[in-house]
Protein backbone atom coordinates (compact mmCIF):
# COMPACT_ATOMS: atom_id res chain seq x y z
CA UNK A 1 0.00 0.00 0.00
CA UNK A 2 0.79 3.46 -0.50
CA UNK A 3 1.34 4.37 3.19
CA UNK A 4 3.43 1.98 3.79
CA UNK A 5 7.34 2.14 2.76
CA UNK A 6 10.59 -0.15 3.25
CA UNK A 7 14.28 0.92 3.33
CA UNK A 8 15.48 -1.08 0.29
CA UNK A 9 19.38 -1.04 -0.29
CA UNK A 10 19.44 -3.09 -3.90
CA UNK A 11 16.60 -2.94 -6.76
CA UNK A 12 15.81 -6.05 -9.03
CA UNK A 13 14.53 -6.24 -12.35
CA UNK A 14 10.24 -5.47 -12.35
CA UNK A 15 10.90 -3.50 -9.03
CA UNK A 16 9.37 -0.35 -8.37
CA UNK A 17 10.82 1.95 -5.80
CA UNK A 18 10.55 5.91 -4.94
CA UNK A 19 14.31 7.97 -4.09
CA UNK A 20 14.17 11.11 -2.51
CA UNK A 21 16.60 13.91 -2.57
CA UNK A 22 17.67 13.26 -5.79
CA UNK A 23 17.83 17.15 -7.26
CA UNK A 24 20.11 16.79 -10.81
CA UNK A 25 17.32 14.45 -12.29
CA UNK A 26 14.29 14.21 -14.12
CA UNK A 27 12.18 12.28 -16.05
CA UNK A 28 13.64 9.74 -18.45
CA UNK A 29 17.14 9.72 -16.75
CA UNK A 30 18.93 6.39 -16.51
CA UNK A 31 20.15 5.76 -13.12
CA UNK A 32 22.94 3.46 -12.39
CA UNK A 33 26.01 2.29 -10.28
CA UNK A 34 28.83 4.68 -11.06
CA UNK A 35 31.19 1.57 -11.35
CA UNK A 36 28.64 -0.10 -14.03
CA UNK A 37 27.39 2.62 -16.30
CA UNK A 38 24.46 1.74 -18.17
CA UNK A 39 22.43 4.45 -20.30
CA UNK A 40 19.37 3.77 -22.25
CA UNK A 41 18.32 5.28 -24.77
CA UNK A 42 16.53 8.79 -24.62
CA UNK A 43 13.06 8.66 -24.81
CA UNK A 44 11.46 9.94 -27.16
CA UNK A 45 8.18 13.11 -25.85
CA UNK A 46 5.85 14.49 -28.29
CA UNK A 47 5.70 18.28 -28.83
CA UNK A 48 2.44 20.23 -27.19
CA UNK A 49 -0.95 20.41 -29.42
CA UNK A 50 -2.45 22.66 -27.01
CA UNK A 51 -1.15 26.40 -25.12
CA UNK A 52 -2.99 28.39 -22.59
CA UNK A 53 -1.54 31.48 -21.23
CA UNK A 54 -0.83 32.17 -17.26
CA UNK A 55 -0.97 35.19 -15.64
CA UNK A 56 0.28 35.64 -12.02
CA UNK A 57 -1.92 38.31 -9.72
CA UNK A 58 1.33 39.77 -7.48
CA UNK A 59 4.81 40.20 -7.61
CA UNK A 60 4.59 37.26 -4.97
CA UNK A 61 2.61 34.84 -6.99
CA UNK A 62 5.50 35.36 -10.14
CA UNK A 63 7.86 33.58 -7.89
CA UNK A 64 5.91 31.13 -6.77
CA UNK A 65 4.21 30.51 -10.40
CA UNK A 66 8.38 29.76 -11.81
CA UNK A 67 9.15 27.44 -9.08
CA UNK A 68 5.80 25.41 -9.71
CA UNK A 69 5.50 25.82 -13.04
CA UNK A 70 9.91 24.16 -13.10
CA UNK A 71 8.90 21.81 -11.02
CA UNK A 72 5.76 20.66 -13.04
CA UNK A 73 7.73 20.40 -16.17
CA UNK A 74 10.73 18.22 -14.68
CA UNK A 75 8.55 15.69 -13.40
CA UNK A 76 6.47 15.97 -16.63
CA UNK A 77 8.45 16.60 -19.97
CA UNK A 78 5.04 16.42 -21.94
CA UNK A 79 4.74 19.93 -20.32
CA UNK A 80 6.44 22.92 -21.51
CA UNK A 81 6.84 26.55 -20.27
CA UNK A 82 7.91 29.70 -22.84
CA UNK A 83 7.81 33.34 -22.36
CA UNK A 84 5.56 34.93 -25.62
CA UNK A 85 8.39 37.33 -26.83
CA UNK A 86 5.62 40.06 -28.00
CA UNK A 87 3.08 39.51 -24.81
CA UNK A 88 5.83 38.61 -22.43
CA UNK A 89 3.05 36.24 -21.45
CA UNK A 90 3.99 32.90 -19.75
CA UNK A 91 3.09 29.75 -22.36
CA UNK A 92 2.33 26.59 -21.23
CA UNK A 93 2.00 23.30 -23.31
CA UNK A 94 0.07 20.58 -23.45
CA UNK A 95 -1.18 17.37 -24.92
CA UNK A 96 -4.89 18.08 -24.19
CA UNK A 97 -7.18 20.14 -22.38
CA UNK A 98 -7.52 17.54 -19.48
CA UNK A 99 -4.09 17.17 -19.21
CA UNK A 100 -3.42 20.88 -18.76
CA UNK A 101 -6.76 21.85 -16.42
CA UNK A 102 -4.64 18.82 -14.00
CA UNK A 103 -1.17 20.91 -14.41
CA UNK A 104 -3.01 24.06 -13.87
CA UNK A 105 -4.83 22.75 -10.89
CA UNK A 106 -1.92 21.22 -8.95
CA UNK A 107 0.02 24.83 -9.77
CA UNK A 108 -2.61 26.75 -7.89
CA UNK A 109 -3.84 23.73 -4.98
CA UNK A 110 -0.24 22.53 -4.61
CA UNK A 111 1.91 25.57 -4.84
CA UNK A 112 -0.73 27.63 -3.44
CA UNK A 113 0.08 30.04 -6.95
CA UNK A 114 -3.00 33.44 -7.25
CA UNK A 115 -3.23 33.42 -11.57
CA UNK A 116 -4.81 33.75 -13.90
CA UNK A 117 -5.48 31.25 -16.76
CA UNK A 118 -6.14 32.00 -20.43
CA UNK A 119 -8.56 29.90 -22.43
CA UNK A 120 -6.29 26.93 -24.08
CA UNK A 121 -5.33 27.76 -27.72
CA UNK A 122 -4.60 25.21 -30.21
CA UNK A 123 -0.66 24.36 -31.56
CA UNK A 124 -1.27 24.66 -35.44
CA UNK A 125 1.23 24.35 -37.81
CA UNK A 126 2.12 25.47 -41.23
CA UNK A 127 3.64 23.21 -44.73
CA UNK A 128 3.68 23.83 -48.27
CA UNK A 129 1.85 22.06 -50.90
CA UNK A 130 3.63 23.23 -54.47
CA UNK A 131 7.66 23.25 -54.94
CA UNK A 132 9.03 26.50 -55.71
CA UNK A 133 12.36 25.62 -57.80
CA UNK A 134 15.35 27.92 -58.18
CA UNK A 135 13.89 30.91 -56.43
CA UNK A 136 16.63 33.71 -56.08
CA UNK A 137 16.92 36.80 -53.80
CA UNK A 138 19.52 39.66 -53.64
CA UNK A 139 20.07 41.28 -50.23
CA UNK A 140 21.83 44.36 -50.72
CA UNK A 141 21.89 47.32 -48.31
CA UNK A 142 24.07 50.71 -48.83
CA UNK A 143 24.39 53.15 -46.01
CA UNK A 144 27.66 54.56 -46.45
CA UNK A 145 30.87 52.91 -45.94
CA UNK A 146 30.68 49.19 -45.96
CA UNK A 147 27.04 47.86 -47.02
CA UNK A 148 25.58 44.75 -47.30
CA UNK A 149 25.16 42.41 -50.12
CA UNK A 150 24.23 38.19 -50.40
CA UNK A 151 22.39 36.57 -53.21
CA UNK A 152 20.99 33.11 -52.82
CA UNK A 153 19.17 30.88 -55.54
CA UNK A 154 17.23 28.13 -53.74
CA UNK A 155 14.17 25.90 -54.08
CA UNK A 156 11.47 25.37 -51.50
CA UNK A 157 9.58 21.50 -51.28
CA UNK A 158 7.69 19.64 -49.48
CA UNK A 159 9.31 16.88 -47.58
CA UNK A 160 7.81 14.22 -45.74
CA UNK A 161 9.88 12.07 -43.13
CA UNK A 162 8.79 10.83 -40.14
CA UNK A 163 12.03 11.40 -38.22
CA UNK A 164 12.34 14.77 -39.05
CA UNK A 165 10.58 18.27 -40.16
CA UNK A 166 13.10 19.79 -42.22
CA UNK A 167 16.09 18.86 -44.50
CA UNK A 168 18.87 21.23 -45.53
CA UNK A 169 21.00 20.74 -48.43
CA UNK A 170 23.79 22.49 -50.49
CA UNK A 171 24.35 22.14 -53.68
CA UNK A 172 26.36 25.22 -54.33
CA UNK A 173 29.71 24.11 -56.47
CA UNK A 174 32.32 26.37 -57.49
CA UNK A 175 32.70 28.56 -54.45
CA UNK A 176 29.64 30.73 -55.57
CA UNK A 177 29.28 31.22 -52.20
CA UNK A 178 32.22 30.87 -49.71
CA UNK A 179 32.07 27.92 -47.44
CA UNK A 180 31.60 29.91 -44.51
CA UNK A 181 28.84 31.64 -45.54
CA UNK A 182 26.24 28.66 -46.11
CA UNK A 183 25.80 27.58 -42.18
CA UNK A 184 24.14 31.18 -41.90
CA UNK A 185 22.05 30.49 -44.82
CA UNK A 186 20.38 27.13 -42.98
CA UNK A 187 20.06 29.50 -40.05
CA UNK A 188 18.19 32.15 -41.88
CA UNK A 189 15.96 29.44 -42.47
CA UNK A 190 15.57 28.07 -39.42
CA UNK A 191 14.65 31.04 -38.27
CA UNK A 192 11.86 31.99 -40.83
CA UNK A 193 10.41 28.55 -40.30
CA UNK A 194 9.10 29.90 -36.59
CA UNK A 195 6.87 32.46 -38.03
CA UNK A 196 4.86 30.75 -40.94
CA UNK A 197 2.96 33.34 -43.40
CA UNK A 198 -0.52 32.16 -42.87
CA UNK A 199 -1.41 32.59 -39.04
CA UNK A 200 2.91 32.96 -37.82
CA UNK A 201 3.05 28.73 -36.38
CA UNK A 202 5.43 26.86 -36.49
CA UNK A 203 6.29 25.71 -40.28
CA UNK A 204 6.73 21.89 -41.24
CA UNK A 205 7.64 19.46 -43.67
CA UNK A 206 10.37 21.43 -45.74
CA UNK A 207 13.36 20.63 -47.62
CA UNK A 208 15.64 23.59 -48.60
CA UNK A 209 18.26 23.37 -51.37
CA UNK A 210 20.80 25.81 -51.83
CA UNK A 211 21.63 25.71 -55.14
CA UNK A 212 23.54 28.92 -56.34
CA UNK A 213 24.03 32.51 -55.04
CA UNK A 214 26.81 35.48 -55.43
CA UNK A 215 28.90 37.26 -52.44
CA UNK A 216 30.94 40.11 -52.18
CA UNK A 217 34.52 40.50 -50.99
CA UNK A 218 33.76 43.45 -49.04
CA UNK A 219 30.00 43.61 -48.05
CA UNK A 220 29.22 39.95 -47.84
CA UNK A 221 28.32 38.57 -44.02
CA UNK A 222 27.48 35.67 -42.49
CA UNK A 223 24.72 38.41 -40.80
CA UNK A 224 24.09 39.51 -44.57
CA UNK A 225 23.74 36.14 -46.03
CA UNK A 226 21.47 35.13 -42.68
CA UNK A 227 19.12 38.06 -43.15
CA UNK A 228 18.68 36.95 -47.19
CA UNK A 229 17.70 33.66 -46.23
CA UNK A 230 14.64 34.69 -44.25
CA UNK A 231 13.67 37.07 -46.73
CA UNK A 232 14.10 34.21 -49.26
CA UNK A 233 11.66 31.72 -47.06
CA UNK A 234 8.71 34.47 -46.57
CA UNK A 235 8.94 35.32 -50.28
CA UNK A 236 9.38 31.44 -51.35
CA UNK A 237 6.65 30.73 -48.64
CA UNK A 238 4.13 32.60 -50.43
CA UNK A 239 4.66 31.14 -53.98
CA UNK A 240 4.61 27.84 -52.37
CA UNK A 241 0.40 27.25 -52.03
CA UNK A 242 0.94 27.50 -47.57
CA UNK A 243 -1.72 25.59 -45.96
CA UNK A 244 -2.78 25.10 -42.10
CA UNK A 245 -2.09 22.28 -40.06
CA UNK A 246 -4.26 21.10 -36.96
CA UNK A 247 -3.23 18.41 -34.45
CA UNK A 248 -5.94 15.24 -35.08
CA UNK A 249 -6.22 13.24 -32.34
CA UNK A 250 -6.76 9.61 -31.42
CA UNK A 251 -10.32 8.85 -29.51
CA UNK A 252 -11.13 5.77 -28.09
CA UNK A 253 -14.78 6.29 -26.43
CA UNK A 254 -16.15 3.10 -24.52
CA UNK A 255 -19.88 3.04 -24.08
CA UNK A 256 -22.80 0.91 -23.30
CA UNK A 257 -24.56 0.04 -26.78
CA UNK A 258 -27.82 1.93 -26.06
CA UNK A 259 -25.61 4.92 -26.66
CA UNK A 260 -23.66 4.05 -29.78
CA UNK A 261 -25.92 6.22 -31.75
CA UNK A 262 -25.34 9.52 -29.84
CA UNK A 263 -21.82 8.95 -29.73
CA UNK A 264 -21.08 8.10 -32.85
CA UNK A 265 -23.15 10.72 -34.41
CA UNK A 266 -21.52 13.42 -31.97
CA UNK A 267 -17.89 12.72 -33.18
CA UNK A 268 -18.80 12.68 -36.63
CA UNK A 269 -20.26 16.19 -35.57
CA UNK A 270 -17.00 16.99 -34.39
CA UNK A 271 -15.70 16.91 -38.15
CA UNK A 272 -14.17 12.97 -36.59
CA UNK A 273 -13.45 9.83 -38.55
CA UNK A 274 -14.70 6.89 -36.88
CA UNK A 275 -13.08 3.85 -37.35
CA UNK A 276 -13.12 0.35 -35.91
CA UNK A 277 -16.07 -0.01 -33.37
CA UNK A 278 -16.43 -3.25 -31.33
CA UNK A 279 -17.45 -4.92 -28.46
CA UNK A 280 -15.45 -5.11 -25.02
CA UNK A 281 -17.65 -6.68 -22.23
CA UNK A 282 -21.36 -5.57 -21.91
CA UNK A 283 -19.56 -2.35 -23.53
CA UNK A 284 -19.10 -0.93 -27.17
CA UNK A 285 -15.53 0.66 -27.79
CA UNK A 286 -15.17 3.22 -30.51
CA UNK A 287 -12.40 4.59 -32.23
CA UNK A 288 -12.07 7.80 -34.05
CA UNK A 289 -9.49 10.29 -35.01
CA UNK A 290 -10.80 13.83 -34.55
CA UNK A 291 -9.32 17.43 -34.36
CA UNK A 292 -7.92 18.63 -31.36
CA UNK A 293 -9.85 22.02 -31.68
CA UNK A 294 -13.28 20.39 -32.13
CA UNK A 295 -12.77 18.42 -28.78
CA UNK A 296 -12.61 21.29 -25.84
CA UNK A 297 -15.77 20.37 -23.48
CA UNK A 298 -16.20 17.08 -24.63
CA UNK A 299 -15.93 15.25 -21.28
CA UNK A 300 -18.63 17.40 -19.77
CA UNK A 301 -20.98 16.49 -23.18
CA UNK A 302 -19.97 12.50 -23.04
CA UNK A 303 -21.30 12.81 -19.57
CA UNK A 304 -24.07 14.21 -20.60
CA UNK A 305 -25.04 12.29 -23.56
CA UNK A 306 -24.66 8.94 -22.00
CA UNK A 307 -25.55 9.87 -18.01
CA UNK A 308 -22.16 9.67 -16.82
CA UNK A 309 -21.75 5.92 -18.12
CA UNK A 310 -19.16 6.54 -20.92
CA UNK A 311 -15.51 6.86 -20.56
CA UNK A 312 -13.00 8.10 -23.15
CA UNK A 313 -9.27 7.98 -23.37
CA UNK A 314 -7.16 10.58 -26.21
CA UNK A 315 -3.68 10.99 -27.59
CA UNK A 316 -1.92 12.75 -30.12
CA UNK A 317 -1.91 10.58 -33.42
CA UNK A 318 -0.71 13.43 -36.19
CA UNK A 319 -0.91 17.14 -38.00
CA UNK A 320 -3.49 16.65 -41.17
CA UNK A 321 -4.48 19.49 -43.59
CA UNK A 322 -7.44 21.96 -42.29
CA UNK A 323 -10.51 22.31 -44.93
CA UNK A 324 -10.56 25.19 -46.65
CA UNK A 325 -13.21 27.07 -44.80
CA UNK A 326 -11.84 26.02 -41.41
CA UNK A 327 -8.17 27.59 -42.20
CA UNK A 328 -9.82 30.84 -43.25
CA UNK A 329 -11.89 30.70 -40.48
CA UNK A 330 -9.00 29.95 -37.78
CA UNK A 331 -6.86 32.49 -40.08
CA UNK A 332 -9.50 35.66 -39.41
CA UNK A 333 -9.73 34.67 -35.57
CA UNK A 334 -6.24 35.10 -35.41
CA UNK A 335 -5.58 38.24 -37.44
CA UNK A 336 -8.66 39.72 -35.54
CA UNK A 337 -10.75 40.10 -38.83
Amino acid sequence: HANDREDRDEVRTGDIVAGIGLKNTRTGDTLCAPDHPIVLEQLEFPAPVIHVAVEPRSKADQDKMSKALFSLSEEDPTFTVRSDEETGQTIIGGMGELHLEVLVDRMLREFRVDANVGKPQVAYRETITKPVLDYRYTHKKQTGGSGQFAEIVASLEPYENEEEDYLFEDNVSGGRIPKEYIPSVDAGVKLATTNGPLAGFQVLGLKVSLNDGKAHDVDSSEMAFKIAAQAWFREAMRLAKPVLLEPVMSVEVVTPEDYMGDVVGDLNSRRGRVGQMEARGANQVVSALVPLSEMFGYATDLRSRTQGRATYTMQFDSYQQTPGSVQEEITRRIHGE
